[in-house]
């Protein structure tokens, strides 16, 4: 794949090639950055999983569903 850079196409292969010349922290910072590009909040994801969250809490108080202990699932006494 091709990237624009100024009048330059360049390639993922020499993007990475240029990354690896940088020293650490300023390749740690890149990585930062690229992850967090990929992060990017979803509303309709946030909106399903409160529906979700509220029918689950809903259903536990009204008795048509069961809690299990932390300690149960994590597997710590």
């Amino acid at each position: 794949m091709l990237f624009p850079c100024g009048s330059l196409n360049v390639g993922t292969q020499e993007i990475v090639a240029l990354a690896l010349k940088l020293e650490p922290a300023e390749r740690f910072k890149l990585v930062d950055e690229v992850l967090h590009s990929l992060d990017r909040p979803d509303p309709e994801i946030d909106r399903i999983w409160l529906e979700e969250a509220e029918r689950r809490l809903a259903a536990y108080r009204a008795g048509r569903a069961k809690g299990i202990p932390a300690e149960e699932i994590l597997g710590t006494s």
